[in-house]
């Protein structure tokens, strides 16, 4: 079958993403400045009780973070409107911005596999607001070398359910067997993928995933290069 499109994770596939503690403070005390609201020591909180739910292992069902943050501000005392929540928000998630470091090679990966007549796609777990994290692919130009990008906050589901590989394809309007997935995890990407009957790449570059329940990916890459060498043997075929 003759490949038509590459998809890509985003997190420690075409971005490096770290988790910062200090940041975590940082992105409470911006929101809270957004909407003009003092301290009501909700970081504490967060970290205890629902910093849990953002990374748990296994899960497919997605989070609803802005209701999320809501219960979290009513438990400091804050209720806010729908307008202070989007600011709080945009204001928490900005503050981030440090800990999402885009790969060098991104930009020109993208832009060799669109030259070679293939499509690209995004297909992510995260839990922000949609419009925050395709204004991100936008800010990093990202989103013109795309011709699809799907969040899990989108869908409400979670890799590795075929739900959200599912979607992307649809947008791309290609077949499973037509596809390469390139994503960091074995178990969400590489098994996932595999599952809906893609084949698979296992990125390398930013870390090597080694889950005891993760898919044997097709290829592995070391450098987002190899991704390019491995989609022209597959385009060729």
């Amino acid at each position: 079958m003759v490949l038509r499109a590459v998809l890509f994770d985003w997190g420690d596939t075409l971005m490096q993403w770290t988790f910062d503690p200090e940041l975590l403070v940082e992105g409470h005390r911006a929101g809270l400045q957004a909407i003009g609201r003092e301290d009501a020591g909700i970081t504490g909180r967060f970290r205890d009780a629902y910093l849990p739910m953002m990374f748990r292992q296994g899960a497919v069902e997605e989070i609803e973070y802005p209701g999320l943050v809501r219960s979290l501000l009513a438990e400091g005392g804050i209720e806010v409107t729908d307008d202070e929540l989007e600011r709080f928000l945009d204001a928490e998630h900005r503050a981030w911005g440090a800990a999402r470091q885009l790969a060098s090679t991104t930009h020109a990966l993208l832009d060799a596999l669109r030259a070679d007549g293939l499509a690209t796609g995004l297909v992510s777990n995260a839990f922000d607001p949609p419009w925050l994290l395709h204004r991100d692919l936008a800010e990093m130009g990202v989103a013109e070398r795309l011709d699809a990008a799907v969040f899990s906050s989108e869908i409400g589901r979670r890799k590795p359910d075929r739900a959200i590989f599912d979607r992307a394809l649809e947008l791309l309007d290609v077949r499973p067997e037509e596809a390469l997935f390139v994503g960091d995890r074995l178990y969400e990407d590489v098994r996932g993928a595999a599952d809906v009957g893609m084949r698979t790449v296992q990125a390398l570059w930013f870390r090597a995933d080694e889950h005891p329940d993760g898919g044997e990916p097709d290829f592995r890459a070391f450098t987002q290069m190899d991704v390019l060498n491995a989609a022209r043997r597959l385009h060729e075929r």
